[in-house]
């Protein structure tokens, strides 16, 4: 299965370095020199690394391909792409597996459709399009991501009051200047 392991951003420095946006959990496993990647588009591969580093809680790779700046800022938005196996964990996913799903609440309500999946530093998140237009972003953990079922195609969360369209906060029964 091909699964997108990177996808570069910015040109760091003179000498053809960049920065990458990790779609891995296991970016020093995936990321070591040597490492071959085809490419989207595919015009621009394939790259071989040649150099990594962490700085500042991001990667910063050299691959033998982009020599100078020119040809890094040139690869800008290329998705880095490997032949991988089926992960056996029951509860790890590829972002393949999560787009398109039917996101609904835990009493069967739709959400939306989910349409990526964002990582972040802390917690990936699930970006949901809703019938609004409005993209909700919900964290990506146990306590709001409640069920992921690729079969069935659906997604059931619960996100913290706020995050989706329409909400109305719920009523305690008191009114406003009652003590």
């Amino acid at each position: 299965m091909i699964v997108t392991v990177a996808r570069i951003g910015r040109a760091h420095g003179l000498k053809g370095e960049v920065s990458v946006e990790l779609r891995t959990d296991i970016p020093e496993e995936r990321l070591v020199p040597g490492a071959s990647f085809s490419t989207e588009p595919s015009a621009v591969g394939p790259l071989t690394v040649t150099r990594t580093r962490q700085q500042s809680g991001r990667w910063y790779v050299q691959f033998e391909q982009l020599r100078d700046r020119d040809a890094a800022e040139a690869a800008r938005g290329v998705s880095l792409l490997i032949d991988a196996d089926e992960d056996e964990e029951d509860d790890a996913w590829f972002v393949h597996e999560l787009v398109g799903l039917t996101a609904e609440r835990p009493d069967g309500t739709l959400v939306g459709k989910v349409v990526d999946l964002q990582p972040m530093p802390a917690q990936d998140l699930l970006v949901v399009a809703q019938a609004s237009g409005h993209r909700a972003l919900i964290p990506f953990v146990a306590d709001f991501v409640l069920e992921v079922d690729v079969d069935t195609g659906r997604v059931v969360v619960d996100p913290p009051y706020g995050l989706l369209d329409g909400e109305q906060p719920e009523s305690t029964g008191e009114t406003a200047g009652e003590a």
